[in-house]
């Protein structure tokens, strides 16, 4: 392989790990950024889905993390990983953006749209195949949530960070910014609270 060729394939923003994609941004390469985007932006919507339960607001507070991630990314510590970081960007934003909802709700300003949680799937349709089945999964799916719902904000996180983002402690820790035995003990807290709250909540519909 000639030089030009061999320069070629490493400089192609794609094939780039994120410490080198951060860098060419900080370097004011825009298209290594869109990279970074495109590599990350599902799983921030999912974090943020996970948060706020309707997909218009995972949507702008996805949107709004990026954009606040790359007007800050000069402050950006590379000691962590972008990806971390970038989450705790989005819950922080997450978490913001509920507390915004509640005291607009309490004034009475929330929009009617908001008032109930967005029960569509983030991911694309499935065939219904059973419908009982299906009911039952709708059914179970809306009580995880709304039992979710009910934690407190830093054990709704961890969660979310561990059950459905499959993060590790110690990525959980960098991004909550705090020690992997909080995590652990946030998640133990969590967990427990929501056996209560399923518990619960099939007793009631059984009742």
């Amino acid at each position: 392989m000639g030089q030009a060729a061999r320069k070629l394939t490493v400089s192609s923003p794609e094939q780039l790990d994120d410490r080198q994609l951060v860098e060419r941004t900080q370097e004011g390469d825009q298209e290594a950024y869109r990279v970074l985007v495109e590599r990350y932006q599902g799983r921030i919507f999912a974090v943020a889905y996970g948060l706020l339960h309707n997909r218009e607001d995972a949507r702008e507070v996805t949107q709004e993390a990026f954009i606040k991630a790359f007007r800050n990314l000069s402050g950006f510590r590379r000691d962590s990983s972008f990806y971390t970081w970038l989450y705790r960007i989005t819950v922080n934003l997450g978490i913001d953006f509920r507390r915004k909802a509640y005291r607009n709700r309490e004034t009475g300003n929330l929009d009617e749209t908001r008032l109930g949680p967005d029960i569509v799937a983030p991911t694309s349709p499935r065939p219904l195949g059973n419908p009982g089945k299906s009911l039952e999964r709708k059914e179970l799916r809306e009580r995880i949530r709304a039992a979710i719902d009910q934690l407190p904000d830093e054990q709704k996180t961890v969660i979310i960070l561990r059950e459905v983002e499959g993060l590790s402690y110690k990525e959980i820790a960098e991004t909550m910014d705090c020690a992997e035995g909080t995590v652990m003990s946030r998640l133990f807290y969590a967990r427990k609270k929501l056996q209560v709250l399923l518990a619960d909540a099939r007793a009631e519909t059984r009742s």
